[in-house]
């Protein structure tokens, strides 16, 4: 059983912590090198057990994003695997879901990510993945009970290639954009085009030098392409409020036809339409679905429990589809689209709104520059016809106020506390006369409220990873997520190991 030191760095599906100098509070460097050679044996040991492939006969592909603790810890994991004997390609600086892609293109027998996508520059870790994609969030822990107990392989002499594996990646983003537009101009679909490239300082400027400006874009006004771990100019994140706001200038300031951003290890990606206004969150599902949909007539798109109502009307009633809302958690709503799938439900989309896409064409690989790519082809199509973005959004119905509140647990067992809580709200709400309990019972607790009590909808849940109740508010009316904020504090205000003092600054702010 893991204990509680080598528990904290499973984050999920991945393994994360504190890699570099310079994190508040005093976190010491806990990713050291002796504890990546343990983590990277332990993946080893896991990979043996899942194939049965010995290390000698294993190619292991390892790549990273532009943290300034890459170069090290990269140098770690090669050796481990070197040291048993792996065919080690060295790719880099890599995107993310371009290594999950080495272990199709290049048959790597698993493949190794060190990022922490857009978490703080001084924070780290390793991400995993096979040919069946990413690992679940019990395979990390067989690997971290293996690094515990210092499980070690026997030690044989491989080799280490240098693969600029990028190139082939970008190379089929290309042909992807050009099969799709079709344009006269085979070669240059996108010849008098002008897209807006925001790679964050992140792993993501590839995307502007080698898939858009051979195709004849105009990608001047991009930004931030240099890799940069320190990470300058602004966190990269889709969901970034101020990362957001800095690309939708930039589209306006030069006047482009689009814009795009991505995460530090674009696995994500956001768009911002020639207004300048974001397609993100509930704007960027409403567009993916309009996209898988068109070749998957009457399927079901698997979203994440935060999404809008409008969101559901407009995959349902505009598009034709079905929404299957799922907890929170890109590798949740990938696994559910898999498993329906499996069932025989036509599900072409699995896709959270912080920007995780991932399409059963694509392997079903959150891939945030597949799905800009997929973007940009359905935005130079509608272009000929003289559209834009924005026409197929016109009939998504959007909340006129949103908001996200997060309210920390103070209880040490958080989870039992925090289902205590939802339990406690989920009573209460079937006693309100306004209020209307949600069916679909995917997450947490989700309440309808209707014009008296706010016109709009509420989803309290508890955290992935973390002690922490986030609470979703949307409404109708001007003034309503204030109503239905102050509501529920009525009932959340009595639980004493609620921290509730956000929604409380929420409410005073009106």
């Amino acid at each position: 059983m893991l204990d509680k030191y080598w528990k904290h760095f499973k984050s999920g599906t991945d393994i994360r912590g504190v890699a570099s100098d310079g994190a508040p509070d005093g976190q010491e460097i806990d990713l050291t090198d002796e504890n990546i050679k343990k983590m990277t044996a332990g993946f080893l040991l896991w990979l043996y057990d899942d194939t049965r492939v010995q290390p000698e006969k294993m190619t292991i592909s390892v790549g990273h994003d532009s943290r300034i603790s890459a170069q090290r810890i990269q140098d770690d994991v090669v050796k481990v695997l070197q040291g048993a004997g792996c065919h080690v390609l060295r790719c880099g600086l890599a995107s993310t879901p371009s290594m999950f892609m080495t272990t199709v293109d290049l048959a790597c027998t698993g493949a190794v990510q060190i990022t922490a996508s857009h978490h703080p520059f001084f924070r780290n870790g390793l991400k995993f993945f096979t040919r069946d994609g990413g690992l679940e969030g019990s395979d990390i822990e067989e690997i971290l009970l293996h690094a515990q107990n210092g499980d070690i392989l026997p030690q044989k002499s491989g080799a280490v290639e240098d693969v600029n594996y990028m190139t082939q990646y970008s190379a089929r983003l290309r042909k992807m954009i050009q099969d799709g537009v079709q344009a006269q101009d085979y070669a240059h679909p996108l010849s008098n085009f002008h897209i807006v490239v925001d790679a964050g300082n992140g792993a993501g400027g590839f995307y502007a030098k080698d898939v858009l400006e051979p195709l004849g874009a105009d990608t001047s006004g991009s930004q931030f392409l240099e890799p940069d771990g320190t990470f300058p100019n602004h966190i990269p994140n889709p969901e970034n409020e101020e990362a957001m706001k800095s690309v939708c200038s930039a589209v306006v300031q030069h006047h482009a036809d689009l814009g795009v951003i991505f995460d530090t290890d674009v696995d994500r990606g956001g768009a911002v339409d020639s207004h300048g206004e974001e397609i993100n969150r509930n704007r960027l599902v409403a567009l993916a679905s309009a996209i898988a949909l068109e070749d998957a007539q009457g399927g079901t798109v698997v979203t994440d429990s935060v999404t809008s109502d409008g969101l559901k009307i407009y995959i349902e009633q505009v598009l034709g589809g079905r929404q299957r809302r799922y907890k929170r958690g890109y590798k949740n709503v990938i696994d559910e689209a898999l498993r329906l799938n499996k069932a025989g439900v036509n599900c072409p989309l699995a896709i959270e709104t912080s920007g995780h896409a991932a399409m059963r064409e694509n392997y079903f690989l959150d891939d945030g520059a597949y799905l800009v790519t997929k973007i940009i082809i359905k935005a130079a199509v509608l272009r000929r016809k003289g559209k834009g973005l924005e026409d197929l959004l016109k009939e998504l119905p959007e909340p006129v106020e949103a908001v996200e509140v997060r309210m920390p647990i103070l209880a040490e067992d958080f989870r039992a506390e925090g289902e205590a809580i939802l339990q406690g709200l989920r009573t209460c709400a079937g006693h309100q006369p306004h209020w209307t309990v949600g069916a679909e019972g995917c997450e947490g607790v989700r309440i309808s409220f209707d014009t008296q009590a706010g016109d709009g909808w509420a989803l309290l849940r508890l955290s992935v990873h973390d002690p922490i109740m986030p609470l979703n508010i949307e409404s109708n009316m001007a003034g309503g997520t204030h109503l239905i904020a102050g509501q529920l504090y009525v009932n959340l205000r009595m639980r004493e190991n609620l921290d509730t003092s956000p929604l409380e600054t929420f409410i005073s702010n009106d």
